[in-house]
């Protein structure tokens, strides 16, 4: 329908707060909905019935986006456009997007509007890249976003039939293995070339298992760690509670399937399993119990009401007498069907508690709970139930949980901790040499992959994935499933650690606070705080030469590219103005001599002040070059690379006059002193003509004098730091280099050297 628009405003903007950057490039998938023959409908209703007709389609609409975490971008006639990751990605962005469209048609389809007018509706979700107003990322913020994809995704809903959702390629490959899918003949679209592949969504489906069938590299102790824990708990029939912490990709599912498959008995006894995963976004808060109670009961989905019915009696008989036993089997019957939180799913659930405590009272039980971090929280408590119950029994139990760093812990104070590390450098080649064998790859992409995997199998195996998917071997783009796992991890972060990471990750090498605090134009010290958070949360490692590094690279890489480009350069601009010595009182570099000397009001240096092109230079304008070459280290890594052109004519504002280095083998030079003589003798400047303390014949210095204290005066150069190289400098001055200027020097300091 045409005819009108309603923009609702949303008055609460997002508080960015510590966070600088408005504006972020981000993988979003956008869902647009639009209403099937709404002029025809529109021509024969009268306008209030039209008007009742848009609210109460718009009502239905937003409550479904609502509910799975959608923004509503815009109302345009009645079509509805909505974006999912605008402002906080989960990695499920497409998923919840896709589900949202199945709804939405679901609703529309039950629900006559107006009357007994029921509505027809195209949906087309599609996922890509857009610059994103992070201000503006809320319900009927207009203009929030912007990209190729959004006119991807309302093409799409015109190829998609009445009451389907339309996918695109990426959406199709995020919701893989969540949704099923049905491909259809690509679609030609007005200005692209080759036509758009499409593919409907068909409805959700029950993520199967992931296949461990390789072998496993590393974890050896991990695993020793947890067998330990999980005897000495039966053993002693003290119910522990294990939590396997790592980040995604890490591997803690193939870690759990190594222990179901080799820890079977302890101490000779059999012990029992049983297993659930928690999947994103379950309909029915409680399933991971019912898939407890379908695990320990041998109750397969699909199974008919007779066979579980038999299957509950054979698992209960041995645990409750025949009228107990009667009593629970059509509450968990009914259990298994709907595990929500309906108040008979909850007594069903406290009869599958009483289940299990029973099972561990005839034989060791093994709890494992996988995902935990996407458990709601009735699935929380119940598992804190049954701990709580199988301690107070002393039961032969053992509870373990696996979820990533980030998530907000919710175990018992005994419970412990067990985090999950990325695997060392020799390890993460044999599994990449393996798996790229087993894909029928060059095993020679091990060497180039193993900078990008980070130590982490998921990370490995997804490269690996892309290759054999066809992506180029050259360039080795980051996969897909990487990109969604990166942005998850940077969205859980408060906006001062958001933006200590994202300007980190435009910083080469070895990230310091000094030059992330310059990047973001903070005071010195700020970003320490959040470096170490950072760190605390697996996201950083501490470097052994100081500072840190990114613990995956896919991180790093994200993290830069959410950036705009023009803040990127700025960030850039701002570490590379920075890379110069601080500002040296001379008092604190002179020998103490030297000082008490200039307190007497002689000449610390030589005799009397040196004059330069006729003019005298302050004393308070000499810095000893030994007394900042403890800094050389520092200074040499930041100037490996050769500046360019643009910024040697930047570097050379500061004119020193420096004093012909004595020919002494008993010194080590510093790198700094020898590339000053480079400079000199390479005729890009004039020679030096004069020097502050003479050295006699032979190479010999006067007696007295201090072997390291070479001098460097500097000369106030031109005020214009736009004129070319050579203006203004005078004869005989040697200029620095490579070095920016210090700007804006203080009173008393003398320009670092």
């Amino acid at each position: 329908m045409t005819s009108s628009s309603i923009i609702v405003v949303d008055p609460q903007r997002t508080v960015t707060g510590h966070w600088p950057v408005p504006e972020e490039r981000r993988t979003v998938t956008v869902l647009f909905a639009d209403i099937v023959g709404s002029t025809g409908l529109v021509d024969r209703l009268d306008p209030e019935d039209v008007r009742a007709l848009q609210r109460a389609y718009f009502d239905t609409v937003a409550g479904v986006l609502h509910r799975w975490q959608g923004v509503v971008e815009k109302y345009v006639g009645d079509a509805v456009m909505a974006l999912f990751g605008a402002r906080h990605s989960d990695g499920f962005d497409a998923y919840r997007a896709v589900r949202a469209g199945l709804e939405i048609q679901a609703a529309l389809d039950r629900r006559p509007m107006v009357g007994d007018i029921r509505l027809r509706v195209r949906v087309g979700v599609a996922t890509g890249e857009v610059v994103v107003d992070l201000g503006g990322a809320v319900s009927g913020g207009h203009g929030v976003a912007s990209g190729a994809v959004i006119t991807t995704a309302a093409r799409l809903q015109e190829y998609a039939e009445p009451g389907a959702v339309a996918l695109c390629a990426a959406t199709a490959r995020a919701t893989a293995g969540l949704i099923t899918q049905r491909q259809l003949a690509a679609v030609p679209v007005a200005g692209r070339v080759p036509p758009m592949p499409v593919w409907h969504a068909v409805g959700p489906v029950r993520p199967g298992t992931d296949r461990h069938d390789g072998p496993l590299i590393g974890r050896r102790r991990e695993l020793a760690t947890i067998r330990d824990q999980v005897s000495q708990a039966i053993r002693e029939q003290s119910p522990r509670w294990l939590s396997l912490v790592g980040p995604t990709g890490s591997g803690r599912s193939r870690l759990l399937h190594e222990l179901t498959r080799g820890l079977t008995t302890v101490d000779g006894v059999s012990v029992r399993w049983c297993v659930a995963t928690c999947q994103p976004y379950p309909d029915q808060v409680l399933a991971p119990a019912a898939e407890l109670l379908r695990g320990l009961a041998g109750v397969r989905h699909g199974d008919g009401p007779a066979v579980i019915h038999d299957r509950l009696v054979a698992a209960l008989t041995s645990l409750f007498p025949p009228e107990r036993v009667a009593a629970a089997i059509p509450a968990l019957q009914r259990f298994l069907t709907t595990p929500d939180s309906s108040s008979a799913a909850l007594a069903g659930a406290a009869i599958c508690r009483d289940v299990l405590l029973g099972l561990a009272a005839h034989q060791p039980l093994i709890v494992a709970v996988d995902d935990v971090d996407r458990a709601a929280p009735a699935m929380s408590r119940f598992l804190h139930t049954l701990f709580s119950a199988a301690t107070a029994r002393g039961l032969p139990l053992a509870l373990i949980t696996l979820h990533q760093p980030q998530w907000a812990d919710t175990r018992p104070s005994p419970a412990r901790r067990l985090t999950i590390g990325p695997l060392a450098a020799v390890q993460s080649g044999r599994l990449l040499r393996h798996l790229l064998t087993r894909a029928g790859q060059p095993v020679t992409l091990a060497g180039r992959l193993l900078s990008l995997v980070g130590g982490r199998p998921g990370h490995a195996a997804a490269y690996v994935a892309s290759l054999v998917d066809g992506a180029d071997p050259e360039t080795l783009p980051l996969p897909e499933a990487l990109r969604r796992v990166a942005g998850a991890e940077l969205d859980h972060l408060d906006g001062e650690r958001r933006a200590v990471l994202m300007a980190a990750g435009t910083l080469g090498g070895v990230i310091s606070g000094a030059a992330v605090d310059r990047a973001l134009g903070w005071t010195p010290g700020r970003s320490a705080p959040a470096l170490r958070g950072l760190a605390a949360a697996g996201l950083l490692l501490p470097h052994r030469a100081g500072g840190y590094a990114f613990a995956a690279p896919a991180l790093r890489q994200v993290a830069a590219e959410r950036l705009p480009r023009a803040l990127r350069t700025v960030f850039s601009r701002r570490v590379a103005d920075g890379v110069c010595l601080d500002s040296v009182h001379p008092d604190a570099v002179l020998p103490r001599d030297h000082a008490a000397a200039e307190h007497a009001g002689a000449d610390p240096v030589g005799a009397g002040r040196a004059s330069v092109g006729g003019s005298a230079v302050r004393r308070n304008e000499v810095v000893l070059l030994d007394a900042v070459r403890t800094r050389n280290d520092r200074l040499d890594a930041a100037f490996a690379t050769s500046p360019s052109d643009a910024l040697l004519r930047r570097l050379r504002s500061p004119t020193v006059t420096a004093a012909p280095p004595a020919p002494n083998r008993g010194i080590a030079r510093s790198p700094i002193s020898r590339r000053l003589r480079t400079v000199a003798s390479a005729g890009d400047v004039p020679p030096t003509r004069a020097s502050a303390t003479p050295a006699r014949a032979g190479g010999r210095r006067p007696p007295g004098t201090d072997r390291g204290a070479a001098s460097i005066r500097i000369v106030p150069g031109s005020p214009d730091h736009t004129a070319p190289a050579g203006v203004g400098t005078p004869p005989g001055a040697v200029r620095a280099l490579p070095r920016p200027p210090v700007p804006h020097w203080s009173p008393g300091l003398a320009a670092a050297a």
